[in-house]
């Protein structure tokens, strides 16, 4: 698509948001500084030579019965889900909602500042393509418009409780489909907005009652990343662009998040200590690839609420995996397109098999960020 057809898309959305106002609770808004660099610690051929010409070797993609490669995350999953539509869970990050229940189970889990008051609260957005075996997730709390923008690009029901009635306008559209405080209730000595979970049954009939389709429809955009298999690992370092990664400084104020590489993979820490699963065998949140999205945003109140330019063109970002950053580019075209990533020669990159940790920063506190 022409960049002009995207910047008129992107116009026309943020038109819609700009003319919502309201509040939902009183919240204090802080001023915003100009986004400088995020803070980073940072063969030639013969031709006299004849040309060799070579056999392509054919590599057959590997098949295993019964079973078939998740579009969220690339790994081997039952082949009865292949259809599944996934679901999209919002989760309280407040100091007071920890433990988190099920996160370690997720697929994908986007970072989302949630509000610019109290040093820009993060709520996280949790993917899930195996709810029938969810045994316990949350607390849930309520949706920003940011997170209805981005949800139809999985095709996923968002669940939630509640919200702000900015929201509104995002939950007419046709491609939208959200649960809204149908969930349980579990007495763990918190007050009651810290209280709902999914629990099990409680998304097969919140799908009976809604009538909602369990399987993609009609507005399923396809297949989402781009991966490559466990055996053939993306290993950044041939990129001229690349950075040491392996420690990651989230610049989040409120909640402080940091990601620190071992083994393989990105161990997930906030409020000063590494985030565990209570809901299993307290496992660490763990992650194979991190997205970072430099965004811009509105406020929309004198409250704090806010919503990001969710859908933008060729704004930039990072792409870390295996202990390696590259600079990359992002774009999103509307609500129904899946965001796409590139790196500085253009092309799309190609993620590694695993959990995938998509951030979207505010852009000024963007030169916050830390990657060390």
């Amino acid at each position: 698509m022409k960049k002009r057809t995207l910047l008129l898309l992107f116009a026309c959305t943020a038109a819609l948001a700009f003319s919502a106002c309201g509040k939902e609770e009183a919240e204090e808004t802080p001023a915003a500084d100009a986004a400088p660099e995020p803070v980073i610690q940072v063969i030639s051929e013969d031709s006299s030579a004849p040309a060799i010409e070579e056999e392509t070797e054919v590599v057959e993609e590997e098949t295993r019965e019964g079973m078939y490669r998740s579009e969220l995350t690339n790994e081997w999953i039952d082949e009865s889900l292949k259809d599944q539509r996934p679901i999209a869970v919002m989760v309280d990050n407040e100091k007071t909602a920890l433990p988190h229940f099920g996160l370690s189970k997720s697929d994908v889990i986007y970072e989302i500042t949630n509000s610019t008051a109290g040093g820009g609260v993060t709520r996280l957005m949790v993917l899930v393509k195996d709810w029938g075996n969810i045994e316990q997730l949350g607390s849930i709390r309520s949706v920003r418009p940011t997170n209805l923008q981005i949800i139809p690009e999985w095709n996923a029901v968002i669940c939630h409780d509640g919200g702000p009635f900015y929201i509104d306008d995002y939950l007419a559209r046709d491609y939208v489909e959200n649960f809204s405080g149908t969930f349980s209730r579990v007495n763990n000595g918190k007050s009651r907005e810290f209280t709902e979970y999914i629990l099990p049954g409680d998304l097969d009939k919140n799908f009976d009652n809604k009538g909602y389709s369990r399987t993609y429809n009609e507005y399923y955009p396809g297949p989402h990343y781009k991966f490559s298999s466990e055996e053939n690992q993306i290993d950044l370092s041939s990129d001229s662009t690349a950075v040491n990664a392996t420690h990651i400084q989230m610049p989040y104020k409120h909640n402080k998040p940091y990601l620190d590489y071992k083994d393989g993979l990105y161990y997930y820490s906030e409020y000063g200590s590494q985030h565990v699963d209570a809901g299993n065998n307290n496992e660490p949140l763990t992650f194979k690839n991190l997205l970072l999205q430099n965004a811009r945003y509105v406020v929309f109140d004198d409250h704090g609420y806010m919503m990001f330019h969710s859908i933008d063109y060729n704004r930039e970002g990072y792409y870390i995996t295996n202990g390696k950053a590259i600079k990359i580019t992002w774009s999103k075209s509307e609500e129904l397109s899946p965001t796409r990533y590139y790196d500085m020669d253009g092309n799309e990159i190609t993620l590694n098999t695993g959990r995938t940790y998509v951030a979207l920063v505010p852009d000024d506190i963007w030169s916050d960020l830390e990657i060390e």
